[in-house]
């Protein structure tokens, strides 16, 4: 019986579905409040730095093999500078999500914004190489904290109907910075000093962040846990209309209330000792392995030196097909935008692993028919044009699925008191397992041949089809505490809830009572 008030209560939650059909005139739509897209666009260009700091090295590191002998020479030295990056953003998500709690979102991104900009002009001023890659770590740390910060603060800040899409511009403006890098790459290929303005000229996003995010509010989830209820009503006010916005007031005040009543401390460990927040952080932490070990930053970081492997031997060419790849990036993210909150994170996910898996074999093919070639100069134009369109296909398919889905998961799946720590968990293992993948693909590649790498990638994406299918949760339009409800389910099924609700129904009275008032209207 109270598993079925529950239920009753979360489905009356304001921007549940069944609260938006009590009252359709309420529910909000992606382009109907300017404060909100602009509160998700000023947030993504901590995604912009990211994709910007993901694309720009691959054409950069074209150029800086030509002014030090030393990396010219080192495969190792290469693969060193191009994951330094990753390794600062390790750091910086392991430690992005504790700062996030303490400190608040806002104040997160501000700090992310001046390591950035130190860090790039550190690179772009670098006399050698070693300089470079303490600046690349620099850099990679702020893009570290930005990776766990920009999704958690929009989606914290999005009603829940849009929240889908509006943490997927996140990853548009991620898929929009690796292609304004290649543009800057092409732009700069010409002028004295090439590489060092591309890396340089990533200083100019990170102080417009800065300088906008003055402007902006704290995250209103943050600010109620925070027991800052005044500062929170007036960030909700520009977000909802009247009448919806009492309801998600006095929901969330009574949220906040329980919150004090528990009064607990959240340490790493108890993301591992509770069932359900460990089923939830396999899934948050799985779909990161998987996005990572499908290829998606090999063929970023590495695009340029793809083409050339597939016989483009120009500088210019290579970075000319790189942006058109990284346009097909950013078409296909807008894409996903819109059918993540129309056909499912879930659906979304299984079709583009799909679809990169085809890929992947198509790339395999392509490479194998090149080094088999006898005639690899007659073969050249035909087997490097197969590897280009493996490329354009491999991008189409993943940047609607693989692309957001990882990381509005990641925003959503996890309730407020973890969301800070597991989203930063579930970040570092996205760059670790980023860093195991740059650091070693130019290596296997050379060791097993470029076509049998390929073929590895795509044996990968099969285990990642399995694991989304078995264990991802469908998301799409849920609130907070719906998705909350459906690890619990799973970790102890229905009847052993009821007998852990039937312990917690007094600390449930307060949200039961005020939903209860619209069920009654």
């Amino acid at each position: 019986m109270t598993n079925v008030v529950i239920t009753t209560t979360l489905q009356s939650a304001p921007g549940s579905s069944g609260y938006l059909d009590l009252y359709p005139d309420r529910k909000m739509s992606f382009f109907k409040n300017p404060y909100i897209l602009g509160l998700a666009a000023v947030a993504g260009i901590g995604g912009l730095l990211f994709g910007y700091d993901t694309g720009v090295i691959s054409g950069a590191l074209l150029y800086i093999k030509d002014d030090f002998e030393s990396v010219r020479e080192s495969k190792i030295l290469q693969e060193t500078i191009v994951s330094m990056a990753i390794a600062g953003a390790i750091f910086g998500a392991a430690t992005g999500g504790l700062f996030n709690d303490a400190y608040g979102r806002k104040m997160s991104t501000l700090f992310a914004d001046v390591i950035f900009i130190f860090g790039s002009i550190i690179m772009a001023a670098a006399p050698d190489p070693y300089i470079l890659i303490m600046g690349r770590f620099l850099v990679g740390y702020a893009v570290g904290i930005a990776s766990v910060t920009a999704p958690v603060y929009i989606a914290e800040a999005s009603p829940s109907e849009i929240r889908g899409s509006l943490v997927s511009t996140n990853a548009l403006m991620i898929t929009g910075g690796q292609f304004i890098s290649y543009i800057v790459n092409l732009a700069f290929t010409r002028v004295p000093g090439t590489w060092r303005w591309m890396l340089g000229v990533s200083a100019v996003p990170a102080l417009v962040q800065f300088i906008l995010m003055l402007f902006l509010p704290e995250s209103p989830r943050w600010l109620f846990m925070k027991n800052r209820k005044n500062e929170a009503v007036d960030v909700l006010s520009n977000i909802y209309d009247l009448a919806r916005l009492e309801d998600e007031v006095e929901f969330l005040t009574a949220e906040a209330k329980q919150d004090i009543q528990k009064n607990k401390k959240i340490r790493f460990q108890d993301v591992f000792i509770s069932k359900e927040i460990r089923l939830a952080f396999m899934v948050g932490a799985g779909l990161m392995v998987f996005q990572q070990f499908t290829g998606i930053n090999t063929v970023m970081y590495y695009s340029p030196t793809i083409i050339q492997m597939a016989g483009f031997k120009s500088n210019e060419m290579a970075l000319q097909i790189s942006i058109f790849v990284a346009a097909m990036n950013a078409i296909g993210t807008v894409l996903g935008i819109y059918l993540i909150d129309h056909a499912g994170r879930r659906i979304l996910a299984l079709c583009s692993l799909g679809g990169v898996f085809a890929s992947l074999v198509l790339l395999f093919v392509s490479f194998s028919n090149q080094s088999l070639s006898a005639a690899a100069a007659a073969a050249a134009s035909s087997t490097g044009w197969l590897a280009v369109s493996g490329l354009i296909l491999y991008i189409a398919f993943f940047s609607p699925g693989m692309g957001p889905v990882p990381w509005t998961m990641s925003s959503e799946i996890y309730p407020k008191e973890y969301r800070g720590v597991c989203g930063g968990m579930a970040a570092t293992v996205c760059w670790v397992s980023n860093l195991i993948v740059s650091l070693t693909f130019l290596s296997v590649a050379e060791a097993i041949g470029t076509a049998l790498t390929f073929l590895i990638l795509a044996i990968i994406t099969v285990f990642a089809f399995v694991f989304v299918f078995l264990f991802v949760p469908e998301t799409k339009g849920l609130t907070f505490d719906e998705v909350e409800l459906i690890w619990k389910e799973r970790a102890w099924g229905s009847t052993d809830m009821n007998k852990n609700n039937n312990n917690n129904n007094n600390n449930n009275s307060d949200s039961q009572n005020l939903l209860g008032r619209d069920n009654e209207q």
